[in-house]
């Protein structure tokens, strides 16, 4: 019995003394923000974050979402996510409403991830694939940086870093964050991936911006299972608010090796998604493609050439 005794005191002392034991959290800090490198502003936020725990270890996802573009902020999350394991917390503050009546809250997703943002639709695309296990709206009276009250127009600093440190470093439960809501989010519309009479239809949900090709959220498994094969040729065409911008034939490749400098070409991305480029250089520069919900691809696999 006095053994029983001594284990629990010493157990009682670890989890007092021990800031990332005994929580569901893994003390991994993940920043997600539009703001950019060219000022104080993420440091700011990573100040705060070791304020609350030196011992937190903090990582970015990025900081160049273009401004107020919550459709990108939403992907980057799907595309990152479950590359982290159960536990890790999440910030993500593309935040265009910034003081207004939009809520503040933390999504338990349900892999086991956090995610502190505002609910303005940047969880749209998590909720979609990987599904949100409960909600949380931030209680700022309890979870707000102390000195900040008159501070209205940085909630990336002093509400959302905070909590997101707090609750990563185990200072808080999420049951702590707030008060429950119903999963009942701010969704942005967008195409959902489907095949119909012979047409695959999907969104552009971001590009690969680096090299300019088109990214679309059609997953290479339903080309698949609906006849489409490497060597194919395919219809794709490109619509922005129902115009059609461009419409044309390119092969289903491995590589853009299979056709000639300058020529377009169908693969699939890293994320065994359907994509198109060009070989060597930009597709979304050439023909003025861009991405988000109201962007619109559609594929047709066409009749093979007569030899």
């Amino acid at each position: 019995m006095k053994q029983r005794i001594i284990l629990c005191t010493l157990l009682l002392v670890f989890y007092v003394l021990c800031p990332f034991s005994g929580w569901s959290q893994n003390g991994a800090l993940v920043f997600q923000t539009d703001f950019g490198l060219k000022d104080g502003a993420v440091s700011a936020m990573k100040g705060v974050a070791f304020g609350v725990s030196p011992q937190l270890k903090q990582f970015d996802l990025t900081h160049e979402i273009p401004a107020f573009d919550i459709w990108q902020a939403a992907y980057r999350l799907q595309q990152t996510v479950a590359y982290w394991p159960a536990g890790t917390v999440f910030v993500s503050v593309v935040d265009p409403g910034v003081g207004s009546v939009r809520k503040s809250v933390v999504a338990k997703i349900h892999t086991g991830q956090y995610i502190v943002t505002p609910d303005n639709g940047t969880l749209t695309l998590l909720a979609e694939t990987i599904g949100i296990d409960s909600l949380r709206q931030i209680d700022e009276k309890v979870n707000r940086l102390k000195g900040s009250d008159e501070s209205y127009t940085f909630h990336g600093r002093d509400v959302y870093a905070y909590t997101g440190a707090r609750l990563a470093a185990g200072v808080i439960r999420y049951e702590e964050v707030g008060p429950a809501l119903p999963v009942d989010i701010v969704k942005i519309p967008y195409q959902p991936a489907r095949f119909d009479k012979g047409i695959f239809s999907g969104t552009i949900p971001v590009l690969d911006v680096q090299y300019g090709n088109v990214w679309t959220n059609i997953p290479l498994s339903l080309l698949k299972e609906n006849g489409i094969r490497y060597g194919d040729q395919l219809k794709v065409s490109v619509f922005n608010n129902k115009k059609l911008l461009y419409s044309g034939v390119m092969p289903f490749a491995t590589t853009f090796s299979a056709v000639a400098p300058g020529q377009p070409v169908a693969y699939a991305n890293s994320l065994l998604q359907f994509a198109f480029g060009i070989n060597q250089g930009s597709f979304a520069k050439k023909h003025a493609v861009s991405s988000g919900g109201n962007w619109i691809v559609t594929i047709q696999k066409t009749a093979p050439k007569n030899k």
